[in-house]
């Protein structure tokens, strides 16, 4: 048996991964409040970790007992984050605690930036072999030990990096909530049979709804086939890297089966939909990881991100969040789209936001006009100009002047779509190579046939310089633009009473630890808890492994057979916990 140490660290450790993290980010991190892990809390995690490392020593790819040692977590306690953090630190990453499921665009960022996001709670015992809620032990004990190899630490910031810019729909927008609703009344120990049935049948009309798949819902499809529930090797020989498998002493044993198809890996698996509440019937199996980025390449190839367009445009409109365009000038515009117009031939010729709009060039806010400076909105007519065979932005300082297009002047010109502008030009603002990307105007009006798109009374007319979209992407172009880019759910973690005799039985659990961490067997006490458990607990099984643990090697034959046929009379009163009995005494022989 491998056993692994780490220290418990009450001081604070930071890092500065998590210190530069941007505010919008920040607004999701939560205290992880270690002491609220009661001692029942702690023999799960022991459970599910020593029966992991036993049996993913075979199966699992090398890198994750390894990882396990380099990210320092422990097979026999909760890990503390401060603790993660500072050894977490030495390969390159950070991890931060949340509540449960956060936005997907949030989730990739924090990749993007190298910080793992650990949902803080953990499991309850009903649930041991499998949660759909994120928790501490899917991240921790799934994800952390990955990363600590290169190549897979490296495609895992690259897909968060790529993830980040995928654009949701509000179908997205409406699974996001249902997962995350459900996935805390599943936890929740004061949840209804009803209140979860709802819940579930909620999320499944969503699952079967037929609606296009989004690129958030086909890159988070490559999510969980690969980080979440991948396979690498052969399909004849695959070992279990996906952090859903390493996490699950359900699945990480059905996945080896024949019952469950292997394919190999490919941009095919961004159309495989899936079921968080079901074992998955199939699995991708990867060659190695170099393999995984490729094909991310391949598919971010497929993107608005990379294709821009009329198409990109229009998948940020459907998705009502804030987005970002970059024309072919290098300017970039972030905010809520809510209209476009094309022409004839499909390429868009205006395009509106409306609320705080940002102008920022190679990611980066333009000096004074951030959200401040259009608060409003922000409209501007693209394309070539009637008559001119030279775009504005290709002109130089002469042909400007040819054209009027100088500071100080009036000046009136029209676009080969047909729209107009005239106003009196106040400043141009230029990028790196000296090349104008947009130009003020006051006093202007801008009009499409019997439309008019901007006014004198809506101030000053900034026009953005452009012919064509060549990228459109989720979020932000200057992730420093807006401090609250992303919804919080209102949807919260429930936090109850403990009653009476759940406390009781925490005691008893804290004091079986006790005896285990000192090394110390006391057979009188070992007697009171298993009689007390008899008589208040006829169900409880998991204690029932630790007092027979405790026992194993002593003499008290006795005490150790009431205990195994205790465990007896449970496994047929409660067939669904057998195996997990079987399992854990397994462990101990």
């Amino acid at each position: 048996m491998i056993e692994l140490t780490t220290v418990m660290d009450s001081n604070i450790k930071t890092n500065p991964l998590i210190d530069n993290l941007p505010p919008h980010l920040k607004q999701f991190i939560k205290p992880q409040n270690y002491d609220d892990y009661s001692p029942i809390n702690q023999a799960v995690w022991r459970y599910v970790m020593r029966k992991n490392v036993s049996y993913l020593s075979t199966i699992a790819h090398d890198s994750y007992l390894k990882g396990l040692e380099m990210t320092g977590i422990s097979i026999d306690d909760v890990p503390s984050m401060y603790g993660m953090n500072r050894i977490l630190k030495n390969i390159g990453w950070a991890a931060v605690a949340v509540d449960g499921f956060i936005p997907p665009n949030a989730f990739m960022e924090f990749q993007a930036f190298k910080v793992l996001v650990i949902a803080s709670d953990i499991r309850q015992l009903e649930n041991i072999e499998y949660t759909p809620a994120p928790d501490i032990i899917h991240e921790a004990a799934g994800h952390a030990p990955i990363i600590a190899n290169p190549d897979y630490a490296e495609y895992l910031r690259r897909f968060g990096e790529i993830g980040s810019k995928a654009i949701l729909s509000s179908h997205d927008n409406d699974m996001y909530e249902a997962v995350r609703k459900l996935s805390i009344l599943k936890e929740a120990a004061s949840s209804s049979d009803e209140e979860i049935k709802d819940a579930e049948d909620l999320v499944n009309a969503l699952q079967n709804k037929k609606v296009p798949l989004s690129e958030m819902a086909k890159i988070r499809n490559l999510h969980w086939w690969t980080v979440e529930y991948g396979l690498i090797g052969s399909l004849e020989n695959p070992k279990i890297y996906g952090a859903g498998l390493l996490s699950s002493i359900g699945e990480s044993k059905w996945c080896m089966t024949d019952n469950v198809k292997k394919k190999r890996y490919s941009i095919d698996a961004a159309e495989q939909e899936f079921d968080i509440t079901k074992p998955q019937p199939q699995l991708y199996v990867t060659p190695d990881f170099a393999y995984l980025m490729q094909v991310l390449e391949e598919f971010s190839n497929t993107m608005a991100l990379r294709k821009g367009g009329f198409r990109g445009l229009q998948k940020l409109i459907d998705s009502k969040k804030i987005g970002a365009i970059e024309l072919n000038t290098g300017l970039q515009i972030s905010g809520v789209f809510t209209e476009m117009i094309t022409d004839e031939d499909n390429r868009v010729v205006f395009f509106k936001t409306e609320g705080p709009t940002a102008l920022a060039n190679r990611e980066k806010e333009l000096i004074g006009l951030g959200i401040e400076a259009n608060p409003n909105g922000f409209s501007s007519p693209i394309g070539k100009l009637k008559g001119i065979s030279l775009a504005i932005e290709d002109m130089g300082p002469r042909d400007l002047k040819a054209y009027n297009f100088y500071d100080g002047k009036r000046i009136a010109f029209e676009y080969e779509s047909g729209i107009i502008v005239e106003g009196l030009n106040i400043t141009g603002i230029r990028n790196i190579y000296g090349k104008l990307i947009l130009i003020e105007f006051e006093d202007c009006t801008v009009t499409y046939k019997d439309r008019v798109l901007f006014s004198p009374e809506d101030g000053i007319f900034r026009l953005a310089v452009g012919s064509t979209i060549v990228s459109a992407f989720a979020g932000s172009a200057d992730y420093r633009s807006y401090n609250n880019l992303y919804h919080v759910s209102l949807t919260e973690t429930k936090k109850i009473e403990k009653s009476a005799a759940v406390l009781e039985l925490e005691r008893l659990y804290s004091e079986i630890k006790i005896l285990r961490t000192q090394n110390s067997i006391s057979t009188r006490t070992i007697k009171r808890v298993f009689n007390t458990l008899k008589e208040n607990y006829p169900l409880e099984w998991l204690l029932l492994i630790e007092l027979y643990e405790l026992l194993y090697k002593t003499e008290e034959t006795a005490l150790k057979t009431s205990i195994i046929t205790h465990l007896e009379t449970i496994k047929l009163a409660k067939p669904k916990v057998a195996h997990l009995i079987e399992d854990g005494l397994a462990l101990i022989n």
